[in-house]
């Protein structure tokens, strides 16, 4: 540690640091996370009669991060290998010293999982509101591109090389589609909302029970009422049981988080290939010091599209890790449930770096429609000879075709001469089609199939999506 204030203070993690993810999955917020769970469960605990109103207030008055001690919380973890123990002392000391009454009801009946595991989806929730705003943002200024430029034509490209011709509209629209894609995955998540873990030592529920018979509760719905309750003080969703070692909750926001960075990833990859010296299609926004090289003066880097791109080289594999602790034995793991805290709060960090900078980069693009006009003629009527191969199929037969329009352009790449002019020249065309015919069928500008079709087709997806944002829960 340097200076006492932890470990990791984002010098390695240019996506998200100082961003308003970075806060949102922090230490601090995990802490703060941890006490919001603990000060939760004794109101629910509270609700239902068996601790007194006034100890869970006092107690929920207590649970500040800013009270407690985070680095000695953390130390402390490594004698018991998870952070509640240490952080149940603490706040127990913390809470002992305004109302030692009130310090016997903190933890009562609890474990440390129920806590963490809690304190994960609590955290996860809250950074899913943080990502989904910004791509919504990127899908609205994507949305913008796709409308505005749906008849600028630019070159298709496939195995790096040039296709047929695009517009610049629907590239931005298929963009919009991936972000619309990730966004849906998202909101199925905040719909139906992260659970609360609830089960004690080994998932029975035990002590919350015998907690309760002590205090006079003997009824058979007692352990249903208070997973109601702590997910209703929580405003997280009520688990059907308890999820010690079934960790499809955090497996599935690590899924949504793949897919977010994946499709953010493909679209920062188009950006850096549109925005190469050579290429000059596209560039990203500039600002004081953005994209400087520490060598070369002259360079301003593409920053924003390189920051999403590293969230989405690690992504997968954080969200690898945490498919692998799927695998869990007993009522608790020893080490499977402990891999998966670092992997996925990282996973959450970088999707917010990436959604941030993909928010930022999208509103701020700078389109350079003469410059893709000039790199669509560069492989001249080679981009269109698929049209032309079209209109001569019922004229001359797909095969003879096909092999007319192969040995053409294969003598224009050789010769140098024009490919219009070669094919007007060719006695079996010149017999079905007119010179200018020829011309026309070999214009690149006007070989865009139905791309302002497709374009529409995406915009209106995303104003049926605007009109329904995730739920309520945040």
């Amino acid at each position: 540690m340097i200076g006492g204030h932890g470990f990791d203070r984002g010098l390695l993690s240019p996506s998200s640091a100082g961003r308003a993810i970075e806060h949102a999955v922090g230490d601090d917020a995990f802490l703060q996370a941890m006490l919001d769970a603990e000060a939760g469960l004794v109101r629910a605990q509270a609700r239902l009669g068996v601790v007194p109103q006034q100890h869970a207030d006092t107690i929920t008055a207590v649970a500040d991060a800013r009270r407690l001690d985070l680095d000695a919380i953390a130390r402390r973890a490594t004698e018991t290998a998870n952070p509640v123990v240490a952080l149940v002392a603490a706040l127990t000391a913390a809470v002992a010293a305004v109302e030692p009454a009130a310090a016997e009801y903190v933890h009562r009946g609890s474990t440390s999982q129920d806590i963490l595991d809690t304190a994960l989806t609590m955290v996860a929730q809250r950074a899913l509101h943080i990502i989904d705003a910004d791509l919504a943002a990127t899908a609205d200024a994507l949305a913008r591109l796709a409308d505005r430029h749906r008849g600028t034509a630019m070159a298709g490209r496939t195995l790096t090389q040039h296709a047929v011709p695009t517009t610049f509209g629907l590239k931005a629209a298929t963009w919009l589609s991936g972000v619309l894609d990730a966004r849906q995955s998202i909101a199925v998540l905040l719909r139906d909302g992260l659970p609360v873990q609830l089960g004690g030592a080994a998932g029975t529920l035990g002590a919350y029970l015998e907690f309760a018979r002590l205090a006079g509760d003997t009824g058979d719905t007692y352990a249903a009422k208070l997973m109601h309750a702590f997910a209703d003080e929580l405003s997280l969703a009520e688990p059907l049981v308890p999820w010690h070692t079934v960790r499809t909750p955090l497996h599935a926001v690590v899924s949504a988080l793949s897919l977010t960075t994946g499709v953010l990833g493909a679209m920062a990859a188009d950006v850096q290939v549109m925005t190469r010296t050579e290429i000059g299609e596209l560039a990203e926004p500039t600002g004081p010091g953005r994209g400087a090289s520490s060598a070369m003066p002259h360079k301003r880097n593409p920053v924003l599209a390189t920051r999403i791109r590293a969230a989405a080289a690690q992504v997968p594999m954080l969200a690898a890790t945490v498919g692998l602790c799927l695998v869990a034995e007993d009522e608790r793991p020893g080490g499977a449930w402990h891999a998966e805290w670092q992997p996925f709060r990282e996973a959450l960090r970088l999707t917010g770096g990436a959604a941030d900078a993909a928010s930022e980069l999208s509103d701020g693009l700078t389109v350079f429609p003469d410059r893709m006009r000039r790199n669509l003629h560069l492989a001249g009527d080679f981009m269109t000879s698929e049209r032309l191969a079209v209109r001569l199929t019922p004229l001359l037969g797909k095969i003879e075709a096909k092999d007319l329009l192969s040995t053409l352009t294969t003598r224009a790449h050789e010769s140098g001469q024009p490919l219009h002019a070669l094919v007007a020249a060719d006695d079996r065309v010149a017999a079905v089609l007119d010179p200018s015919e020829v011309t026309a069928a070999l214009d690149p500008a006007d070989y865009v199939g139905a791309a302002g079709l497709l374009v529409d087709r995406v915009l209106h997806r995303h104003e049926m999506s605007a009109a329904s944002p995730p739920g309520p829960r945040q």
